[in-house]
């Protein structure tokens, strides 16, 4: 096995061990079991491993395994998505806090046709399509991939 797929295997075994509310309590079991990762790699190995933050009834959030499994982690990411918006030039994805680094990756390993690429921020997406004035379908596309409601039509101000 190869060592990111051994740091990822680590990853699943300490979310299913305890509750992890943040990355950064996730970093610090990981390096605790002899891994060392950044916050960027750390995110990148959530989203292939399928995990999400839910709610707990007590409050607060933590991560947890979906039951899909690994894959391009869209099964996990379905409703974390708030809103999809584009123009002529542009689609913007809302999710919940802390939800769109997952949501951006996922987007990016479904190698969905139209997408030149993504970048996210903390609850928030752009997704550059890869043909200018296709926006608004490639909304419509992520909209039916990501279980959101449908894209709103954004006018650009004059």
């Amino acid at each position: 096995m190869t060592a990111p797929g051994r740091r990822r295997e680590a990853v699943a075994r300490i979310l299913r061990g305890r509750p992890i509310a943040t990355q950064e309590e996730l970093l610090a079991a990981l390096g605790r079991a002899g891994f060392r990762a950044t916050q960027a790699t750390l995110s990148r190995d959530l989203a292939r491993l399928g995990a999400r933050r839910v709610h707990r009834p007590e409050g607060g959030t933590v991560y947890e395994l979906s039951d899909d499994g690994p894959g391009d982690g869209v099964g996990a990411v379905r409703g974390l998505v708030t809103s999809i918006a584009a123009n002529g030039h542009l689609v913007v994805v809302r999710t919940h806090p802390g939800s769109a680094p997952a949501v951006a990756r996922a987007i990016d390993l479904s190698r969905m046709p139209g997408v030149l690429g993504t970048i996210a921020g903390d609850d928030t997406i752009f997704v550059a399509p890869a043909r200018e004035r296709r926006s608004r379908a490639l909304a419509d596309r992520l909209a039916a991939l990501l279980g959101a409601p449908p894209a709103r039509r954004r006018r650009p101000r004059a």
